[in-house]
């Protein structure tokens, strides 16, 4: 009976492991698309907006994207 638990942990264990190696590698690919995103975002005023005051679309535009990549993720 021992044995059996002793397997039953062993299994149980090494498929959480291989699930969420699987899990942390996709969300880290979205980190990583994300990261490349703000790279490419110019913001010269250091988030301050332009002359007329208006903010950065493209901060905006990579929080949706790493949003959805998120969800797509779970």
């Amino acid at each position: 009976m021992t044995r059996h638990l002793f397997f039953a942990i062993a299994l149980f264990g090494t498929g959480m492991f291989l699930n969420t190696q699987a899990e942390a590698v996709t969300l880290s690919r979205c980190e990583d698309r994300a990261s490349n995103c703000v790279g490419r975002c110019a913001d010269p005023t250091g988030g301050a907006g332009d002359l007329g005051g208006r903010q950065n679309k493209c901060m905006r535009t990579c929080d949706r994207q790493v949003v959805a990549c998120m969800l797509r993720a779970r």
